[in-house]
């Protein structure tokens, strides 16, 4: 009568399993493309004050930090990586890529608030050494990107959590594997074959291949074949 409640977690288990990975997919996809797409936008513009008046200047996210960018390729290199290594190693993956993704979301608030790239801008435009900037805005690539970084982030915890369960490409590798095993000698008791000549090289790989011994496969045959006769008389 509880026989199907004790495995009843098992199946659940396994759906809460493939309903993190395909969130996971799925934030980290998103993550890396905000990423990448905010790291070519403007993030804040100014005014480059000079003795000669104003100059609007306008710095973009790559000018003002390549680490979002750079943090969500690793990113989601490793994502793809939880799939091609063991289940053993898939910690370590995971765990990269949750520091990308937090990298990431530091990276883009903290260049938020940075004005090194416009008053860079305004130097270049003045031909000054040093130039003011004034009336600083920071539009919202900054923090789309930090958005970005926080996907990375969520997915990286979500492999960390549930990457074992996981469905792994080296399985089939494996499978492959222990598949020719009972081509071997599991098939070669089933249906005997015929013993192999020592003067066709090729018979003695078949033979090989089977899993049989060459060289005494004939000997026992004869060896049985002398015992039966003995037995008899």
């Amino acid at each position: 009568m509880h026989a199907p409640s004790a495995h009843a977690p098992a199946p659940a288990g396994a759906r809460a399993a493939r309903r993190a990975l395909a969130l996971a997919l799925l934030c980290g996809a998103l993550g890396a493309a905000l990423a990448l797409l905010a790291s070519g936008q403007v993030w804040s513009h100014a005014t480059a004050s000079f003795a000669q008046g104003g100059l609007p200047v306008e710095a973009k996210g790559g000018d003002v930090t390549g680490l979002p960018s750079a943090l969500a390729l690793v990113g989601l290199a490793a994502l793809v990586a939880v799939f091609a290594v063991g289940r053993a190693v898939r910690v370590l993956v995971a765990a990269l890529l949750t520091l990308c993704g937090t990298g990431a979301l530091a990276a883009a608030l903290l260049g938020a608030g940075d004005r090194a790239a416009l008053e860079e801008k305004a130097a270049r435009a003045s031909g000054l050494a040093r130039t003011g900037v004034e009336a600083v805005q920071v539009s919202a690539w900054p923090y789309v990107s930090a958005a970005g970084g926080l996907l990375l982030l969520l997915a990286g915890v979500l492999a960390l959590r549930y990457g074992r369960a996981w469905p792994s490409m080296s399985g089939s590798a494996r499978y492959e594997r222990t598949g020719r095993t009972p081509r071997g000698p599991r098939a070669s008791r089933g249906a005997p074959s015929a013993p192999a000549d020592p003067d066709r090289p090729e018979d003695l790989w078949k033979a090989l291949d089977r899993g049989e011994d060459p060289t005494g496969g004939t000997e026992g045959t004869s060896a049985r074949a002398d015992g039966a006769d003995g037995g008899a008389a």
